[in-house]
């Protein structure tokens, strides 16, 4: 590794570099001519942001003021940089360093290990997540597969922390994490892992970026070296980075300002691997010498989904939204977004796929739409929808829903009891209807009634899980007298049907996997409070986060927008959901959040004696019934009821009937617990603001209903007491 020196610059030289200014507007050309101390760029989705920095560097390059082998622009994605080379390539800056941060540590790792430690490099742990079991097992800390992967994703986000196992716990906690084992535990099979790790010389992605950090703290001679080597510094997606790249970054940099960042807070949706936007966010407070640069012409999407985009933004709370950019679209006018409701998830899946097919009849290529979900169990029922419409389809970032684990599984437990008939197995003794037949078969295989709390693998197994339950109850339904052996029959026809060809297919794909992506048309499906945002998304923060998950989603879009949700999950179920919270104030015939006739505020006037029509809280319309008055909500409107929570409350409501000798309604109606569990009311204020919860009840009950509603064991009621 040699320094870098500057050259002269040429009159061919200067024009040679102004010509790789043709074409930008006026804030890229402003950010690519900017080359000395600090740059800020604020980025929106679709404003060029890699047009911007790459020709950045290329300007740089061109007009003599930077040599190639002086520049390391950094990214987060292998694929992300392979096309930032690509264009740099095209653009006559070929020489630069375009890696992500692991790529361009290891490279400087592997250069300078055997002068700082001596030997050769510890070997790579390509996939961490048998060293993990293996430290389980050490631990006598049994973990199943998925427990295995969530452990290593606890054990990744505390060395991109930056936290060594004894601090595990205290740091998890802190951070509220959803660990999937008693966090002592965790930090035991962490403690061990890197253990074993040293015993067998070999070191993982994270040790990478900590060893390199450990390097240029401790040899100030080799600090110097790379800081000599590499004079200006890009990194893209600013706002992923975690603390440890950020470190790292630091001591690349050392006491020079010779930085250009580029990222955008209202895209920060990886804060459970560690990512903050908050160095992006304090760069002027770190330099405040910094040129910043806004960039908000929007040349990806049509001014409908830029509006839309923008709306969703401004509903937006937190310290990374008073930093949200508004987009201006720099397209010609296209279609309004479609909102679409269904009465269920398979009229759901069926519509979008109609409306795909309508689309590539139209000349939109297969390849240019994309399906987005929140989370991968979701697939499946748009795997079969697009395959029964003949529409090819591709999934990003998750397996096929029948190639995974715990699906196989699954339906190799169905097939043996079907084998049986039953009657060798214990699991179906007494057992008849096809449904809870699968119940009784799946509770073996990991599912249960209730889903497990938090995120992670877990989740995803019982989301797999809970769909094949939910496609025997369809099953059934539509074809009375099934047996679970023509269940399995359908299995395996569903499985065939779903291989279609992969080339230019339909993307289907989570909203996590898109970012980065883009296609010209975009379905939006399952928008329904309870999945966005998702249900264990319960602080402010977390809840935020969410919302700039859905405004990814939305501009991945260039010209075709659909938004869609079902109002239950199975034909002929209750329809008890409703649209998406943050498409209030957003969707035609919706109010924003917060001005809702019959909200709040409309409850406490009620409490407070004023006379005035009751109003549903969703479309607004009078409300005359008695059940409806005290639901505040029409009966057909949609419902944003937590049914487990709905379900706890009748199994404490039935327990306190018996207690106290008197019928269920005596103690709460059907309506009240309804009520009750739609509002989910975290304190006695809130509680006593619902139709039925009268000062006598809330005295004698209020207690146990919020502890329930905590997702807490209520204590219990003496009746004597009241």
């Amino acid at each position: 590794m040699t320094a870098a020196t500057h050259s002269s610059v040429s009159p061919a030289d200067a024009d040679a570099a102004d010509a790789v200014l043709l074409g930008l507007d006026p804030e890229q050309r402003e950010v690519a001519t900017t080359l000395r101390g600090p740059v800020c760029v604020l980025a929106g989705a679709g404003t060029g942001k890699t047009r911007a920095i790459t020709h950045r560097i290329a300007y740089g390059v061109r007009s003599g003021m930077l040599m190639p082998a002086s520049v390391l622009a950094v990214t987060f994605t292998n694929r992300a940089a392979g096309e930032m080379r690509g264009r740099l390539r095209t653009l006559g800056a070929g020489g630069v360093q375009a890696r992500t941060f692991h790529s361009a540590a290891l490279r400087q790792l592997q250069y300078f290990w055997p002068r700082a430690v001596g030997g050769e490099l510890p070997r790579l742990l390509e996939r961490k997540i048998q060293f993990v079991a293996e430290a389980g097992a050490r631990c006598r800390i049994r973990l199943d597969r998925n427990e295995l992967r969530d452990v290593t994703g606890e054990i990744e986000w505390a060395k991109v922390t930056q936290t060594v196992p004894a601090d595990y716990p205290a740091a998890a906690l802190k951070a509220g994490r959803e660990a999937p084992r008693d966090l002592a535990e965790i930090a035991q099979i962490y403690g061990t892992y890197e253990q074993l790790k040293r015993d067998r010389g070999m070191i993982d992605f994270e040790d990478v970026l900590l060893l390199t950090v450990g390097v240029l703290q401790d040899r100030h001679d080799i600090a110097e070296q790379i800081r000599a080597q590499y004079q200006h510094f890009v990194v893209d997606e600013y706002q992923d980075v975690s603390p440890l790249q950020q470190r790292l970054l630091e001591l690349w940099l050392g006491d020079r300002d010779s930085l250009c960042v580029v990222g955008d807070a209202s895209q920060t949706i990886y804060s459970f691997t560690g990512a903050t936007p908050d160095h992006l966010l304090d760069f002027r407070t770190r330099y405040p010498q910094a040129t910043v640069v806004k960039l908000v012409r929007d040349y990806r999407s049509t001014p409908q989904v830029v509006h839309l985009a923008n709306g969703l933004l401004g509903q937006a709370r937190g310290r990374a939204a008073e930093h949200r950019l508004e987009l201006v679209s720099q397209r010609e006018p296209g279609p309004d977004p479609v909102y679409a409701e269904y009465p269920d998830e398979p009229a759901e899946a069926e519509g979008v796929a109609g409306r795909v097919r309508d689309l590539i009849a139209a000349g939109v290529p297969a390849g240019e739409i994309a399906v987005l979900y929140r989370i991968n169990a979701q697939s499946e029922v748009y795997e079969q929808a697009l395959a029964d419409a003949g529409v090819p389809y591709q999934l990003r970032g998750a397996e096929r829903f029948f190639e995974r684990a715990e699906v196989q599984k699954a339906v190799l437990a169905l097939r043996g009891s079907a084998r049986s008939g039953g009657s060798d197995d214990p699991l179906l003794q007494d057992v008849v209807e096809l449904p809870s037949q699968v119940r009784a078969v799946l509770s073996s295989t990991g599912w249960t009634t209730e889903p497990p709390t938090g995120s992670g693998a877990v989740r995803d197994q019982w989301e797999s899980l809970a769909a094949l339950v939910r496609l025997a109850e369809d099953f059934a339904r539509s074809r009375p007298g099934v047996t679970l052996a023509d269940l399995v029959v359908e299995l395996d026809e569903r499985r065939a049907a779903q291989h279609a060809p992969t080339v230019q297919g339909v993307t289907l794909a989570s909203l996590h996997a898109a970012k980065g992506l883009e296609w010209d048309a975009v379905f939006l499906v399952g928008l329904t409070d309870g999945m966005m945002p998702i249900t264990y998304a319960k602080t402010d923060e977390q809840v935020e986060e969410e919302r700039r998950l859905l405004y990814v989603g939305v501009t991945r879009a260039r010209h075709h927008l659909t938004l869609s949700w079902a109002l239950s999950r199975a034909p002929g179920g209750r329809a008890s959901r409703r649209p998406s919270r943050f498409l209030n104030g957003l969707r035609p015939g919706s109010a924003a959040l917060g001005s809702r006739p019959g909200g709040p505020e409309a409850g406490a006037a009620r409490k407070r004696g004023r006379r005035g029509p009751a109003l549903c809280r969703v479309c607004g319309r009078t409300l005359t019934e008695a059940g409806e008055i005290k639901l505040m909500r029409c009966e057909d409107c949609p419902s944003d009821m937590d049914e487990g929570l709905y379900e706890r409350l009748r199994d404490w409501r039935a327990g306190q009937s018996k207690l106290q000798g008197m019928p269920a309604y005596c103690v709460f109606t059907d309506k009240t617990l309804m009520a009750i569990a739609e509002a989910a009311p975290g304190e006695a204020g809130q509680l006593s603001m619902i139709s039925g919860v009268g000062g006598r009840k809330l005295e004698r009950y209020g207690a146990d209903v919020l502890a329930i509603c905590a997702g807490q064991e209520p204590a219990g009621a003496d009746p004597d007491d009241a």
